[in-house]
C-alpha cells in the first residue's frame, strides 16, 4: 500500500509541465502524488455512470483521467528504467499494486461499462477513430470481467496486483543479477581480441574500484564484444555462463536473485485470470486482442516458417562446426564460441569484421544520419533542445517539425550503457498526442538504448547492429510523434494491435542496410570519410549471413512463449527443452537458465505475443519493398507510408493500414527475399 505521509509542499507530479520536470522529482513526490490523484479519479468515475451519452462526458473524460494519472506515473516509471536507485526502487514497487487496482477498477466498472454501451448505441455520433476505440474498450470490458460475480472480481483484482509486483521483481533480480557480476582480469593478454574501447571501459571500471587492471562488467554491449572478438575461450565461457544464467539458480551467482520461481507464479496467475473471463488458457485471451486473432493461426504461422527455415539453419550450423574444427582448432562449437567463429568465417568469406565498421560510426554521425534519412523521406527535422531537464547529462531533447515547420512533438534520447539503467533498447511514451479542452498536447517519447558509453578518449563506436538498433527503436518513436489522431487511446503506438506494433520499427531498419543512408550515417573519426563503397558492398553482401540461425533463434522464442501460455501452464525449464528437442539446430547445456532473463514475456508486455517481432517483420518487408522498387528514398512514398500507417495510430485496424498502403493484404515474398530464404509464398 502507498504510505499515508504528508503531502511535501510541492509536487512537481500534481503540477502542470509540458515536459516531465526531472530535477525536481524525488522519490519522496511519488505515493502523495499517486494517491492524490487516484482519489480523485475514483471521485470522477463514480459519477460516469449517470453520464450522458457524449463522447467528452464518458470516454473523454476518462482520457482526461488516464492522462493526467500519466503525467504523474510516466517520469516515474522511466526513472526506475534509466535509474535505478533503492529509494525510488521502493515507491516504484509500492505503486505498482494500487495502479493495477485502478486499472482493473476502471476496466470492470459497471457504471463506465453501461455509459459506453450507450454511446454504442448511437454510433452516428461518433467519428470514426472514437467508434473504434469505443469497441475496443467495449472488448476490453468483456476481458476484464465486467459481467463477473463480485467475489471473482476481486479474484481477478488480486491477481492483476500480484502480476504486477512479481513481474517488476523479475526486472528488479536481472538488473541486480547483472550489476552484482564481474570480471577481473590482471593480464592484458587474457583481453586479446576486444576492440580498444573495451579495453578502455574495462581499465577505467576497474580504476573507479580501484583494483589495478582491467574489470568486465555484463552490460550488452561488453557482452557481446567478448563473445565475438575475446580470443581466450575460457574468458568467453565464463561471460557466456554468466549470460546464460542471470538471476536464476545455477551460474557463478546461483540463488542469490533466482526469478525461475517467479515465473512459475506467474504462468499460474495468468492461466487462473484467463479462465475466469472464460478463456482456456492466457494464449487465448491475450491473441483476442491482436491481429492473428487466435493462438492456433500465430502457431500456424510460426510452424511455417520453421519448415521454410531450418534447413537452411542445419546447414549454416554444420558449416560453422567445419570451419570451427578446421580453422580454429575447436573439437566442439560451444555456445560460447558461436558468435566468435561465426565473426572470423564472416571475415574470411566477405572480407569483413565488424570492427572495420566502427570507426566510421560515432554515435553522433549515427544520429545524424538518422535524422536526415527521415528528413529526406518524411521532411521531418529534429532540432536539438539545449540544456534539457533530463535524468543523465548524456540525455539529449530534440523537438521534431514536419515538412511544414510545425512542431509535431519532442523526443528524448538516452544512448549509452551505464550502472543502474536496464539493458536493452525500448522506446517508450512520455506524453500522448490528444485533444484537450486548451488546446491540442503533441506528443513526446524515449528513445533509449545500451550503447558502448563514449569516454574522455574513445568516442561511442558502433557497429552496424548498434545502427539497425537505433533505426528499430526510432520507428516506433516516429509512429508515436507523427500521429494525427487526437483521441489518447488511438494515438501514436496506443490502440495498435501487439502483433502490429512492430511494423514501424522493423519497416525503419530496412533503411540502415541502404548504401545513401549508411553515407549518411557514418564519418570516420579522425578522416571524417563515409564508408567506403567497397566496405559497403561487402556488408551488404553479408546481410545474410548466418540468417537462418538468427531466425530459428527468434522462431525458437516465438513458440516457447506460445508453449508457455497454451493449456495449463508447464514448467518453464522443462518445455523449453522439450521444444529444443523438437526444432533447435545448435545444442544447449542444460544449465542454462534462459527462462529466468526472459522480461520480454515475463515482464515486458509480450506474453503470448513475442510471436509478433516476426508477424509484424513481415509486413515491415513487404511494406518496404515498395521502397525498392520507387527509390528507397522517395519522399512521396514516404509521405504516403506516414499518412497510412505512422499518422493512422490504432485509429483503425493495423492491417486495414497496412491495405490502404500497399493496396493488397501481406505477403511472405519480400520477407523471404531480405533474409534470401528460398520457397513460394504458400
Amino acid at each position: 500500500m502507498l504510505e499515508s505521509r504528508a503531502m511535501p509542499a510541492a509536487n512537481p507530479l500534481l503540477e502542470a509541465h509540458p515536459l516531465p520536470p526531472f530535477a525536481a522529482i524525488r522519490p519522496e513526490h511519488v505515493a502523495p502524488a499517486l494517491r492524490s490523484l487516484l482519489a480523485a479519479n475514483r471521485a470522477a468515475l463514480a459519477a460516469l455512470g449517470a453520464a450522458p451519452a457524449r463522447w467528452d462526458a464518458v470516454l473523454g473524460r476518462v482520457e482526461e483521467l488516464e492522462d493526467r494519472l500519466a503525467h504523474a506515473w510516466s517520469p516515474v516509471a522511466h526513472l526506475a528504467a534509466v535509474r535505478d536507485e533503492p529509494a525510488l526502487r521502493a515507491v516504484y514497487d509500492a505503486a505498482l499494486p494500487e495502479l493495477s487496482a485502478w486499472s482493473t477498477e476502471l476496466s470492470q466498472d459497471q457504471g463506465l461499462f453501461r455509459a459506453c454501451e450507450r454511446l454504442a448505441a448511437a454510433p452516428a455520433a461518433l467519428d470514426p477513430v472514437q467508434r473504434k476505440v469505443l469497441a475496443d474498450w467495449l472488448r476490453d470490458f468483456k476481458l476484464a470481467g465486467v459481467h463477473l460475480p463480485d467475489a471473482a472480481k476481486a479474484r481477478w483484482r488480486a491477481i492483476q496486483a500480484e502480476l504486477a509486483t512479481l513481474e517488476a521483481q523479475v526486472e528488479h533480480n536481472l538488473l541486480d543479477s547483472m550489476a552484482a557480476w564481474s570480471e577481473r582480469i590482471t593480464d592484458a593478454e587474457a583481453l586479446r581480441g576486444l576492440p580498444a574501447d573495451v579495453v578502455a571501459r574495462a581499465a577505467a571500471r576497474a580504476a573507479e574500484h580501484g583494483f589495478a587492471g582491467f574489470e568486465l562488467g555484463l552490460d550488452g554491449p561488453t557482452y557481446q564484444a567478448v563473445l565475438t572478438f575475446a580470443e581466450d575461450r575460457d574468458l568467453r565461457a565464463r561471460v557466456w555462463e554468466a549470460w546464460a544464467t542471470r538471476a536464476s539458480d545455477r551460474g557463478p551467482l546461483a540463488g542469490r536473485f533466482d526469478n525461475l520461481p517467479l515465473l512459475s507464479r506467474i504462468l499460474a496467475l495468468r492461466h487462473e485470470a484467463a479462465q475466469l473471463v472464460g478463456h482456456p488458457d492466457h494464449a487465448s485471451l491475450s491473441l483476442a486482442t491482436k491481429a492473428a486473432a487466435t493462438p492456433a493461426r500465430a502457431r500456424a504461422f510460426l510452424e511455417d516458417l520453421v519448415a521454410r527455415v531450418r534447413p537452411r539453419a542445419l546447414a549454416e550450423r554444420a558449416e560453422l562446426e567445419r570451419f570451427a574444427h578446421e580453422a580454429l582448432g575447436l573439437a566442439t562449437l560451444e555456445p560460447w564460441d558461436a558468435a566468435f567463429a561465426a565473426e572470423r568465417l564472416g571475415a574470411q568469406r566477405y572480407g569483413l569484421r565488424q570492427e572495420e565498421l566502427r570507426p566510421y560510426l560515432p554515435s553522433a554521425r549515427v544520429m545524424a544520419g538518422l535524422f536526415e534519412t527521415l528528413r529526406l523521406v518524411y521532411g521531418t527535422t529534429a532540432t536539438r533542445v539545449p540544456g534539457p531537464d533530463a535524468w543523465d547529462p548524456a540525455v539529449e531533447l530534440y523537438a521534431i517539425r514536419d515538412a511544414q515547420g510545425a512542431l509535431r512533438g519532442h523526443l528524448f534520447v538516452d544512448l549509452y550503457a551505464r550502472a543502474g539503467k536496464r539493458d536493452g533498447a525500448w522506446m517508450d511514451e512520455c506524453r500522448v498526442r490528444r485533444r484537450t479542452a486548451h488546446g491540442l498536447q503533441l506528443p513526446a517519447a524515449y528513445l533509449v538504448c545500451s550503447l558502448p558509453a563514449p569516454s574522455p578518449d574513445h568516442p561511442s563506436l558502433l557497429t552496424h547492429d548498434d545502427v539497425l538498433t537505433l533505426f528499430h527503436e526510432a520507428g516506433h518513436c516516429l509512429h508515436h510523434l507523427l500521429t494525427q489522431v487526437e483521441v489518447a487511446d488511438a494515438s501514436g503506438i496506443n490502440g495498435v494491435e501487439w502483433d502490429a506494433v512492430e511494423l514501424p520499427s522493423q519497416f525503419h531498419e530496412q533503411f540502415a542496410w541502404e548504401p545513401r543512408v549508411l553515407a549518411l550515417c557514418s564519418a570516420h573519426q579522425r578522416s571524417g570519410a563515409p564508408l567506403p563503397a567497397e566496405l559497403v558492398a561487402r556488408l551488404r553482401a553479408a546481410r545474410n549471413f548466418g540468417a537462418g540461425l538468427d531466425l530459428m533463434r527468434q522462431l525458437e522464442l516465438a513458440l516457447y512463449d506460445l508453449t508457455l501460455h497454451e493449456g495449463p501452464p508447464p514448467d518453464p525449464l522443462a518445455a523449453l527443452a522439450a521444444l529444443r528437442t523438437r526444432i533447435a539446430v545448435a545444442p544447449r547445456p542444460d544449465w542454462e537458465r534462459l527462462p529466468a532473463s526472459f522480461t520480454h514475456v515475463f515482464a515486458g508486455g509480450y506474453a503470448a505475443g513475442y510471436y509478433g517481432y516476426l508477424w509484424a517483420e513481415v509486413m515491415a518487408s513487404d511494406a518496404f519493398a515498395i521502397f525498392e522498387e520507387q527509390g528507397v528514398l522517395d519522399r512521396a512514398t514516404g509521405e504516403r507510408f506516414a499518412a497510412e500507417i505512422l499518422a493512422r495510430g490504432g485509429g483503425r485496424p493495423a492491417l486495414e493500414s497496412f491495405v490502404a498502403f500497399r493496396g493488397r493484404a501481406p505477403t511472405l515474398d519480400a520477407f523471404l527475399r531480405h533474409h534470401a530464404i528460398e520457397g513460394d509464398d504458400r
